[in-house]
């Protein structure tokens, strides 16, 4: 038996915040401009926020109007500067990604991962949060003593193989009115002994706001930043992640679409070889269009990649990042709604 540990942070935590943004942001891009190319940076924190990167697209956006929805959306009702100091992609960038040569929107490696533990195929013990923090990001919007940010961590028994086994310690940190708190740890304890009955898991030991009081939170409290959670965002710790943020980037850029597709791949061959984990690896260099590299590990040994999961004649022709874009249907996506939880 083991002990790991894994995290998730609520909607309305700073970082995932800015993440938030960027990712509205970007769809207002590609809504009116599939050919956009965006990379947008959000940082806020007292009283202002900063939104830069690079964009290049012919779509209009007012910039205000979308980040102050993003801030109603999440919770937060103060009134905050926006500095807008967003700039054109680099003409240097944009001759190795247009569409004629269509190669990859920069350098760099990403990860897949799926494992055998549950239907979503993700390890139970994310699956838990990811299920908090949308049950959280409900109950926050009808009781006013929970207030936006937050975060939540477990550390699981686990076996050889990294089933889950039982919770030693659900830590959950909320931010709240530290009105009748008695009465709001308690509906925090009820929602996450329900959500872990579904997976036969018991909880050990909680630890429920463990300083003894949440109240100051969001960019109040902290501050926040673009791509501050990229563990967050992929696999929790479970799994490698590669060094580039998603949320602000459309799908030219590999860091996002790439790592969706080697999500996809792993899936794939989970399901074909009847495995218990997989992992995929894929690798790019910037303005190339076929990756550098594909390697894919399981339970079983590292498995060939010479077998496609779609129509092409290789692998690495499908991993080209228009193939990918088509396949997954990436210019039509709502990438807001993949900031808030979990991007799978």
């Amino acid at each position: 038996m083991r002990l790991f540990s894994n995290e998730i942070v609520f909607r309305g935590h700073p970082d995932k915040v800015c993440d938030q943004i960027s990712d509205a942001l970007l769809d207002e891009y590609l809504k009116e401009d599939k050919k956009s190319r965006c990379a947008i940076e959000t940082m806020g924190g007292k009283g202002k926020i900063f939104i830069t990167g690079e964009v290049t697209s012919n779509s209009k956006v007012d910039i205000e109007r979308i980040v102050n929805f993003v801030l109603k959306d999440v919770g937060y009702n103060e009134k905050y500067e926006i500095i807008n100091n967003i700039g054109v992609q680099s003409s240097d960038i944009a001759m190795g990604t247009n569409d004629e040569v269509m190669g990859a929107g920069d350098q760099g490696m990403m990860f897949g991962y799926a494992c055998n533990d549950n239907d979503s195929y993700l390890p139970t013990a994310m699956v838990i949060l990811q299920e908090l923090s949308k049950k959280y990001d409900e109950l926050r919007k009808v009781d006013s003593r929970f207030k936006s940010d937050g975060k939540a961590q477990i550390t699981g028994y686990y076996d050889e193989d990294m089933k889950l086994l039982g919770i030693k310690t659900f830590t959950i940190s909320y931010q709240n009115t530290e009105k009748e708190r008695s009465e709001t740890d308690k509906i925090i304890k009820d929602i996450c002994n329900n959500i872990c009955s579904k997976y036969n898991i018991e909880v050990e030991k909680y630890l429920i706001n463990p300083t003894g009081r949440f109240e100051i939170g969001g960019f109040e409290g902290d501050a926040g930043l673009t791509g501050r959670k990229i563990v967050v965002d992929s696999y929790q710790g479970f799994a490698p992640v590669g060094g580039g943020a998603f949320s602000g980037k459309d799908p030219s850029k590999v860091d996002r679409s790439a790592a969706y597709k080697a999500r996809k791949i792993a899936v794939y061959y989970l399901e074909k070889y009847s495995l218990k984990w997989c992992k995929v690896q894929l690798s790019y260099a910037i303005g190339i269009r076929k990756p550098l590299a594909i390697y894919i590990d399981s339970d079983k040994g590292t498995l060939k990649d010479e077998t496609t999961i779609s129509l092409y004649s290789s692998l690495y022709e499908e991993c080209e990042p228009k193939n990918i874009i088509n396949d997954l249907n990436l210019l039509n996506k709502c990438y807001y709604d993949t900031s808030m939880f979990g991007h799978f």
